[in-house]
């Protein structure tokens, strides 16, 4: 079995035929490419870490006992993400569950270069800030703005699995943006920073927002 490392979906292919005749290793590896960004989807929609793990165990089994049905999925990206979130609505029918936990945001680096310590306070408040304002995005803008910026998925793929028009998740993302944007200039004009660390930290900001927008 050809080994795959996280995040290389080049050859779920060939993984799926081997999954489908048996192989345990073959189906691990598709375990690792996608069990954690399914399990971050989940949580996005039920707010529960144990019933994300839950809903997404679910997932890989069902997929594990069909197995053979592997070869015929075109795009596994795309089934599993859809297969997650019908389990996650159906735990949201059953469950009453509504804890609250803190989202987590992942940033590209700043730089190629090692961050001084000034660059790191300034990352370190970029982050806290950026996480805070994706946490006050209405559900369903946040889910969509999570899909798009931390699993890296495209707004076609994104409308596919949750049923939507590619023209309302782009929608979506303009209202994410323009609420991150807005809350990262509040909060720079409150911060009374000098202009060097304001500039730093409205162009940090403008790098991760635009980057959303280049899909």
């Amino acid at each position: 079995m050809k080994f795959v490392a996280p995040g290389d979906e080049q050859h779920l292919p060939l993984l799926q035929e081997q999954a489908a005749a048996g192989d345990t290793a073959a189906f691990r590896q598709i375990f690792l490419l996608f069990f954690e960004r399914l399990q971050r989807f989940a949580f996005s929609i039920i707010k529960s870490e144990e019933g994300a793990v839950e809903v997404t165990d679910d997932v890989f089994v069902k997929l594990w006992r069909n197995k053979q049905t592997l070869p015929d999925i075109k795009n596994l990206r795309i089934y599993l993400y859809a297969a997650t979130k019908n389990n996650a609505l159906n735990y949201l029918s059953s469950q009453k569950s509504g804890k609250k936990t803190t989202l987590e945001t992942d940033f590209p680096e700043y730089s190629a270069t090692s961050p001084s310590p000034e660059q790191i306070l300034i990352m370190t408040e970029m982050m806290a800030r950026m996480e805070e304002a994706v946490g006050t995005l209405p559900p369903k803008c946040r889910i969509i703005f999570n899909m798009v910026r931390e699993d890296g998925l495209k707004y076609k793929e994104v409308a596919e699995i949750l049923h939507i028009s590619v023209n309302t998740v782009d929608a979506q993302m303009v209202i994410a943006v323009a609420r991150i944007r807005e809350q990262m200039k509040d909060y720079i004009q409150r911060a009374g920073r000098t202009n060097a660390q304001k500039k730093s930290m409205f162009l940090l900001g403008s790098f991760l927002l635009e980057a959303v927008l280049c899909n």
